[in-house]
């Protein structure tokens, strides 16, 4: 597979994209917009990139822009060079260069049988009945790019949430409290319901949490920014005026999820000298939070692995509005995680209900990792010890061996503490 980048479209590059279209054309890309307008748009300097390898131009995606839409007029890409991303890549750069002139509706009219329509469902198009015409809001409002770009954050891919195996109970509580008053708070508030806008999310280490809040986001459609405490605090700042800085960057989007993992790092339970840095830090947090609450398009998703260490202030119902437990995965839930990613292999006889019971208290990580060790030796075992099977894939016997060498993260202990604080923490 030969590298490939994306960058502006230059003049000179006309001819090399002309050729592109027409050689193009008879494989499935054309478009119901004709050359010669191509051509114009291009000589408008409407925005476009190209994707190069080598210096040759492989790839070009092209926009019209006409009042508060963008049309995406042609997406081109060499043969050789279909199926390895180059459509996507060249989508997405040329959303950003959309944005940058203040347009967030973007329409895409394909031709009959045209073979990007999966592409485009997977970008986050939404097909209007009875024509092939897609079109896209984006969650970003004008000038938004940059700034989400400059936090380290972006709009995640749509369906993460029902990618989220499992965990049926967890998905439905948040489902609930959180979800669904953010997506209908006109609904919401007739009925008296106010939408979050901080939650927690506790609970042992492995447990999903920053799983579900990616998972928030991308139900919602909304960017997603996450806060790295450690990394804030190495800066020459400090830990308080850093924070105080990314809320004020954070401040400047329309929608917005922001994570915090290990906010126990940034609001532990305060003691000593009043003075110290961690009193400073957890009085900035404090004084941050209800501002960020006061747009109900923001949500503040705060996760720790030990709930009983933080500051009481920090949790009181005027800050969160749900402290949410999320656990080890029940039978059901390893059952599912188990086929997802069973599925992946030939075989059709591996005891799923087996290996459910047999990982009793494991954690979706250790699951997986579990699954990748049998996948390792049942493909190590054809390669290299030359060893045929019927159906390619790890046994039941080799997920069995791979659980046995794994050890939980979860411990006795940590479940049974678990236990404790929902009871004493959780408010759902």
């Amino acid at each position: 597979m030969s590298s490939w980048l994306t960058r502006d479209y230059h003049d000179d590059d006309l001819e090399s994209v002309v050729h592109l279209w027409e050689s193009t054309s008879v494989l499935g890309q054309a478009s119901v917009f004709g050359v010669s307008e191509c051509i114009g748009a291009l000589r408008n300097h409407e925005p476009a990139v190209v994707a190069v390898v080598g210096g040759d131009v492989v790839g070009v995606a092209l926009a019209t822009i006409a009042g508060d839409r963008a049309w995406v007029t042609r997406i081109a890409v060499a043969p050789e060079h279909r199926r390895q991303g180059v459509s996507a890549a060249l989508l997405s750069a040329l959303e950003r260069r959309i944005l940058d002139r203040g347009v967030r509706r973007l329409a895409y009219v394909l031709p009959e049988g045209d073979g990007f329509e999966v592409g485009l469902g997977k970008a986050g198009y939404t097909r209007t009945p009875a024509v092939a015409y897609y079109e896209k809001i984006e969650p970003l409002a004008p000038g938004e790019a940059h700034l989400l770009e400059s936090l380290g954050g972006r709009v995640l891919p749509a369906g993460a949430w029902d990618r989220i195996s499992g965990m049926r109970a967890e998905k439905s509580m948040i489902e609930r409290r959180v979800v669904l008053p953010l997506q209908e708070p006109e609904k919401a508030r007739a009925h008296g319901v106010l939408p979050p806008r901080a939650i927690i999310l506790f609970g042992p280490p492995g447990t999903g949490k920053t799983t579900f809040a990616r998972g928030i986001a991308s139900r919602l459609e909304w960017p997603f920014v996450e806060i790295f405490p450690s990394r804030l605090a190495a800066g020459e700042k400090g830990l308080a005026n850093a924070l105080r800085d990314v809320f004020a960057a954070i401040a400047e989007l329309e929608r917005v999820v922001l994570f915090m993992d290990e906010v126990e790092e940034i609001a532990p339970m305060r003691g000593g000298a009043p003075t110290s840095e961690v009193h400073g830090v957890t009085n900035e947090l404090l004084k941050l939070i209800p501002s960020f609450r006061e747009r109900d398009t923001r949500l503040l998703v705060a996760a720790t692995n030990s709930i009983r260490s933080m500051d009481s202030a920090f949790l009181r119902p005027g800050r969160f509005d749900y402290l949410l437990p999320v656990g080890p995965p029940d039978l059901a839930a390893r059952q599912a995680l188990w086929q997802r990613f069973v599925s992946g292999s030939e075989r059709q006889d591996v005891d799923l209900d087996a290996l459910a019971s047999a990982t009793d208290g494991f954690t979706p990580a250790d699951i997986e990792y579990a699954a990748r060790v049998a996948a390792q030796s049942a493909f190590e075992r054809e390669v290299v010890q030359g060893e045929q099977a019927e159906a390619r894939g790890a046994s039941t016997d080799d997920y069995l061996a791979a659980i046995a060498q794994v050890k939980p993260t979860v411990t006795t202990e940590m479940l049974a503490a678990f236990a404790e604080d929902i009871d004493e923490f959780a408010r759902t």
